[in-house]
């Protein structure tokens, strides 16, 4: 059953706001080129790279229109010392990869592993299904035969739930989502996930969730505009 929400009052013109910037996070500084390259792969374009003692500081934009713009940006730069030595703390404290390891993380690592977006994560709208359907076999070859990414991102999709013949049969045809056996929460789209340890976030402070998403055209409902259960 899908239920949508009648709209709430603001003091912000429909078209007052966009989405600004995210700051994201590499563990170390040999991280850096690495995670870099992978947000280039996920179709991310860099501006700007700033050589820092610490490690380097990236600009990333969503579009080569938003170059020198204020939103569409996803800046990356290295964990500060703090931010290191809180995770730390917490790692040792719930015994995180030790066999003390406390039955809390089993449950989130558990729960990450059915639903890749029951937590934290950041979603990014692909404008032809082509195009993350190339992605997703690239990055697949490069989990495979890369040693910079070997072991280090994991990929997961969900195609959209069945009844559109048209959309079906698309993805029945699909080198990506035709084996897939799990389904988005909703109709006319379909979601690919990349879970890496290039970037850390998320409540351990170890892994970041992304989101890739495609919406099939003139689908009125879709898996971002109305949720189904």
């Amino acid at each position: 059953m899908a239920t949508t929400a009648e709209p709430a009052s603001t003091t912000v013109a429909d078209n007052g706001i966009t989405m600004g910037h995210l700051a994201l996070h590499y563990g170390k500084p040999s991280d850096g080129p690495i995670a870099a390259r992978l947000l280039s792969l996920m179709g991310l374009h860099e501006t700007q790279m700033l050589p820092l003692p610490g490690g380097n500081f990236y600009r990333f934009v969503v579009s080569q229109e938003h170059f020198a713009r204020g939103d569409g940006i996803v800046y990356l730069s290295c964990l500060p010392e703090a931010q290191l030595r809180l995770i730390e703390a917490i790692h040792s404290a719930l015994g995180v990869g030790t066999d003390a390891e406390h039955e809390a993380v089993a449950g989130y690592r558990a729960m990450m592993a059915q639903d890749y977006e029951a937590s934290f994560h950041f979603g990014f709208l692909v404008p032809s299904l082509e195009e993350l359907e190339e992605m997703v076999l690239s990055l697949q070859d490069l989990a495979t035969n890369d040693p910079d990414f070997k072991g280090r991102i994991g990929i997961g999709m969900n195609r959209a739930r069945r009844g559109d013949e048209a959309v079906d049969a698309r993805l029945d045809a699909s080198p990506v989502f035709g084996n897939a056996t799990r389904y988005a929460y909703g109709r006319g789209g379909v979601q690919v996930f990349v879970e890496t340890d290039l970037v850390r976030a998320g409540q351990l402070g170890d892994r970041m969730y992304f989101e890739f998403d495609y919406v099939f055209p003139d689908q009125g409902s879709h898996i971002l505009s109305v949720v189904e259960l």
